[in-house]
């Protein structure tokens, strides 16, 4: 299978809204199904209140779990730690509030509003659990593969050389213009393109240069590819760094961050530690 070339992504934020109605669509998807399923004993009910509640139930899901994508990101981007162990934690807190969720839905239209005992509680708790967790773990498994980029070679044109006057030397050639790079190129302007660093951020790559940041819809490993001309290294699953740009080395205890132009600090991951003594970097 060949990837498709690359195309310019559309700003964040509508890459941000097209994901949520990406995203609203497939929890639709999910809710139906689980309707027809009729699981945890709802297959009792009739069908058209089965589609209520099991779409109620997946929309007002996503809106708990969908935030916990991010709180692990920004858990395995910031405190260095492995994304699906704080996923794991993540939606386990993220799971309390649709448990009171579906324990006040469930006493819609009834008499007894008294609140259930612990092991009903915690019975709600393992149900939504289950479901709750499988459709966050499918929505990482599958958003977790970013569509492929690949820069297609740009041809060089062939040097334009004016005729040769008997008498004189020839003229020198015109020089060709530098290949496009798609990293660079969507760079606001006033950034300049004097790279610094490349941070991951959920499905995104902040690029920081030495004037500001600007997130790029791109994987972390495309934009490295995309700056193989600047000696760099990446030192940590999140981030990318240019030697030039580190101007201190910060210990605490065994962590180690590179602190970088305009106050930026990088974290470095403990098994790349030796890689940057190996470099003199550090």
């Amino acid at each position: 299978m060949t990837a498709e070339p690359f195309a310019a992504p559309a700003s964040p934020r509508h890459a941000l809204v097209r994901r949520i109605i990406v995203d609203l669509a497939a929890m639709t998807a999910i809710g139906v199904f689980l309707a027809i399923l009729g699981p945890f004993g709802s297959i009792a009910a009739p069908l058209p209140e089965r589609l209520v509640t099991w779409l109620g139930f997946a929309w007002l899901g996503y809106a708990c779990y969908r935030p916990m994508q991010s709180v692990a990101s920004w858990g395995e981007r910031v405190l260095a730690l492995p994304r699906w162990g704080v996923l794991a934690a993540a939606v386990l807190v993220g799971t309390v509030p649709m448990t009171l969720a579906v324990i006040a839905v469930s006493r819609l239209g009834s008499d007894d509003w008294r609140w259930p005992s612990l092991e009903g509680v915690m019975g709600t708790y393992f149900s939504v659990l289950v479901i709750g967790g499988a459709v966050t773990v499918l929505f990482n498994l599958v958003q977790g593969r970013p569509r492929e980029i690949v820069v297609m070679p740009v041809p060089v044109p062939a040097p334009v050389v004016a005729p040769t006057p008997a008498a004189g030397p020839p003229p020198a050639p015109v020089p060709a213009p530098p290949p496009p790079n798609p990293l660079i190129d969507q760079l606001p302007a006033e950034l300049g393109s004097d790279i610094v660093a490349l941070e991951m951020e959920d499905h995104y790559v902040r690029v920081h240069t030495a004037l500001g940041s600007a997130l790029v819809l791109m994987r972390l490993r495309d934009a490295m590819a995309l700056v193989a001309e600047i000696e760099g290294m990446q030192v940590h699953r999140s981030w990318w760094v240019a030697r030039g740009a580190v101007d201190d080395v910060i210990r605490d205890g065994r962590n180690v961050r590179l602190r970088l132009a305009r106050g930026i600090e990088a974290p470095v991951a403990r098994a790349k530690i030796a890689d940057l003594r190996d470099a003199r970097w550090i």
